[in-house]
């Protein structure tokens, strides 16, 4: 019994000779070849081999109804449908079947391999010698008006090559050539959103399971898409194994050069709403998974607009007293970073998901913004941003090592807001720089709170504290969790820093909960000191200003 069966379901296709010599000459494995005639014998005809068995249709059924006929034939595990007029790599069959073993749950996986432009032919002129490239037949040789010929090259193109495939929103394949650069694009055996559908492998069993070539779409259109769709929407993957690669002759040319079955405009329109049908409206009733949660798979994808699912996310928290130009352009900055935000602020507002905290500013109203930004928040991991900080992208680029321990972003420098003058030292750690995992965060904020509630309810004369005697209890505590080991600390949690590439900017303005030391004789400890710079002008962000002139 095979390994592999490969199907090639062909009607008037002029190279399929060619296409079944060359994988006979490249396999290395048990793999046959099932071809299916489709209403018209081959021309040339195909070379008796006992790997090869061919099926004739006196009467057309259509390329996916014969691709199930060829696929009832097998008795393989696995199944490959390519077109008929394809070029492959040396033992591409081996490579791929290599692949599938190396994969984990390999049973729910469709893969492809690169794809390379078929240079099939040059006409070439029996007179004078002079080619062109593969095209529509030409009258007569443009240099000495002699007969042209075709001579058949049959090389896979190293250039362009082809490994990521998408569709825009009315199910129209397109190529995907930018995820090369994402990191997910990276490495041998990468997944792809879609599929170009000229060639594509994976079990017989999983080809019925998932209907592989639903007739229902019509004769052609659509494979790539249903195939991937399919396969990602029922759980599955798609694989490209850059291992290895095939060719595929583009016949775009129409004329003597065209498809071999027709294609009018009415059933490329019916074969794509078919999709859209199915799977953007959520009707096939194989999936086990939503087809936005594919496309968040791999989001941002071109024309969709959907945003990555994330493990990270943004928590925002604002007094909404801070001067409009100030807020509109961190708003806008953290907007542009693309994580999910959720905002706890003291007045409803339209950013992230909102949640309103109906109290008076104040520490322990920060608090309880930050616990209920927390509780709402759906990320693993949360950078604590708060309204008047400028965070440049590459402060997101960081990810906690460790889900027990506060990690603080110590590049950060304190702009006067009126004068555009920046100062920093070496190792700030503040609360607004802060990534941990929240969970941890949670924890801490829940019990921070608890205590300083105890101690309000604790006093005797609760009505009559003092505002300062509170602060100064809540300072004694600390505000950045894990910096320091008094006594009246939280918790005995620990802390670690980290410096960003580029900086961010704390804006200081006047009335922030925290004052501001611009010189190093304003500290009262020295050690905090340490590093001082002073500068006008700020690495990426340049110079800056937020004063009301």
């Amino acid at each position: 019994m095979s390994k592999l069966s490969i199907l090639i379901p062909a009607r008037n296709e002029m190279f399929l000779a060619k296409t079944v010599e060359n994988i006979l000459e490249n396999i290395e494995e048990d793999t046959e070849i099932i071809v299916g005639l489709d209403g018209q014998f081959a021309d040339p005809p195909i070379k008796d081999d006992p790997r090869v068995t061919i099926v004739y249709y006196g009467e057309s059924i259509g390329q996916r109804k014969m691709t199930n006929q060829l696929c009832k034939l097998s008795k393989s595990k696995y199944v490959a449908k390519t077109d008929a007029h394809c070029a492959f790599d040396k033992g591409f069959d081996r490579k791929m079947l290599e692949a599938f073993e190396e994969i984990p749950n390999s049973e729910n996986v469709t893969m492809v391999s690169t794809m390379r432009n078929l240079h099939a032919f040059d006409w070439k002129c029996k007179k004078c010698g002079h080619s062109i490239y593969q095209g529509r037949t030409p009258e007569k040789c443009e240099k000495c008006g002699g007969e042209m010929y075709r001579d058949v090259k049959w090389i896979g193109k190293q250039s362009p090559q082809s490994n990521f495939y998408r569709f825009d929103k009315t199910m129209h394949f397109q190529y995907w050539k930018d995820f090369e650069k994402r990191p997910e694009g990276k490495g041998d055996l990468c997944e792809s959103l879609s599929l170009q559908g000229s060639f594509f492998m994976l079990t017989r069993k999983k080809y019925w399971e998932l209907d592989i070539c639903e007739e229902n779409f019509g004769s052609w259109g659509q494979q790539g898409v249903e195939v991937a769709m399919k396969t990602w929407m029922s759980g599955g993957r798609v694989i490209v194994n850059k291992r290895t690669w095939y060719a595929h002759m583009f016949r775009t040319q129409g004329g003597d050069f065209g498809f071999p079955y027709p294609q009018s405009g009415k059933q490329v329109s019916k074969a794509r709403e078919y999709s859209r049908e199915l799977f953007q409206r959520d009707g096939w009733k194989g999936a086990k998974i939503k087809f936005n949660d594919v496309l968040r798979k791999f989001a941002p994808v071109p024309d969709w607009g959907i945003q990555p699912k994330s493990n990270k996310g943004i928590i925002y928290y604002t007094d909404n007293q801070l001067k409009l130009k100030i807020a509109k352009r961190v708003q806008n900055q953290l907007k542009s970073i693309g994580l999910p935000i959720t905002s706890a602020s003291l007045k409803p507002m339209d950013f992230g998901h909102n949640v309103y905290i109906n109290m008076k500013r104040g520490y322990i109203t920060m608090f309880k913004q930050i616990l209920a930004a927390l509780e709402n928040s759906e990320s693993e991991i949360v950078y604590f941003c708060e309204h008047d900080v400028l965070y440049h992208p590459s402060h997101f680029d960081f990810t906690p090592p460790d889900k027990n321990t506060w990690y603080y972003n110590v590049n950060v420098w304190k702009l006067n807001a009126e004068t555009g003058h920046a100062v920093r030292t070496d190792d700030c750690r503040q609360v607004s720089g802060i990534c941990v995992y929240r969970e941890t965060a949670i924890k801490h904020y829940k019990e921070r709170i608890r205590r300083i509630e105890s101690w309000i309810k604790a006093c005797e004369f609760e009505d009559e504290i003092l505002g300062e005697d509170l602060n100064r209890y809540i300072r004694k505590i600390g505000f950045e969790p894990g910096t320091h080991n008094r006594p009246e600390r939280v918790d005995n949690s620990k802390s670690e820093v980290w410096s960003s590439k580029y900086p961010n900017v704390d804006i200081r303005h006047g009335n922030n909960l925290t004052s501001t030391r611009w010189k190093p004789e304003q500290f009262r400890n020295q050690k905090f000191t340490k590093g001082w710079q002073e500068t006008d002008e700020l690495s990426y962000w340049g110079k800056m200003t937020f004063d009301d002139k």
